[in-house]
């Protein structure tokens, strides 16, 4: 999978930006080349979607017969989701959430996107907390301008961002398309932690913490990018809620 986002709708910590892409061999690339490069790496089942200048999806079903995490796509009222993994709670969560049995984990991802969005104020935090199973996703709400992405805390599923040529974040579960796509400006996104294009990144799994940057050294022995982390010893005065103009609401204003 892979997503790219405008960096005025996802403006990640400066930290993942690393001076060594400037000189590095490989050089970062634009968002159309590295949309072409995705298509072209799976030329039977890539598919995009563009949303004009201010984001992209790119998607391809795994063709592993048994694969050990499943990958969906789809889209309701013009907000999007790609879902890495599953959901070992589904089912209670359709009944908690009132949707039908045939929701699979990108539309309940959507429609809990949703709750927050319209019906705070609720937690961002508790509401990810209750996901249960290993799963990453990316959400763009093309009506509203914003992006929201979380993955789980139980590191079976990898997502990673990077910095393209003009400024744009790239998110994809492909390593080697990231290194290839943003030089040294890249990282793993943090297991535990979701971003929100108001709030940026923060730990669902200790929201009164800070994030912390944690420098990366690659093989070479150059900086690249930078691990991210809840800081224990730094705590924020107040648990950020969706649906408060005081707290964190998942409203963003139109692009």
């Amino acid at each position: 999978m892979l997503g790219i986002f405008k960096k005025e709708l996802m403006n990640p910590p400066k930290e993942l930006h690393s001076p060594a892409s400037l000189t590095s061999s490989n050089k970062p690339k634009l968002p159309n080349q590295i949309i072409n490069h995705f298509l072209s790496s799976n030329p039977n089942n890539a598919v995009s979607m563009g949303f004009g200048s201010s984001a992209c999806f790119a998607y391809a079903p795994t063709e592993n017969r048994f694969p050990s995490h499943q990958r969906l796509f789809c889209g309701v009222d013009e907000i999007y989701c790609i879902f890495l993994g599953d959901l070992n709670n589904l089912s209670s969560l359709l009944k908690q959430y009132g949707l039908s049995k045939g929701t699979n984990e990108a539309m309940f991802i959507i429609e809990a996107y949703r709750t927050l969005r319209d019906r705070g104020p609720y937690p961002a935090d508790q509401v990810l907390k209750d996901l249960e199973g290993s799963y990453g996703f990316v959400v763009y709400d093309s009506k509203a301008g914003s992006v929201f992405a979380a993955l789980g805390a139980d590191e079976r599923v990898n997502l990673y961002w990077g910095v393209a040529a003009d400024g744009s974040v790239v998110v994809s579960d492909n390593l080697k398309l990231i290194k290839e796509s943003c030089a040294k400006s890249f990282a793993p996104f943090p297991p535990g932690c979701m971003f929100h294009s108001e709030q940026g990144l923060m730990s669902f799994e200790h929201p009164r913490s800070k994030m912390k940057a944690m420098p990366r050294i690659d093989s070479e022995g150059v900086m690249c990018g930078a691990n991210f982390m809840a800081d224990a010893q730094s705590r924020t005065s107040r648990m950020p809620r969706v649906g408060s103009e005081a707290n964190w609401a998942l409203r963003g204003s139109k692009a």
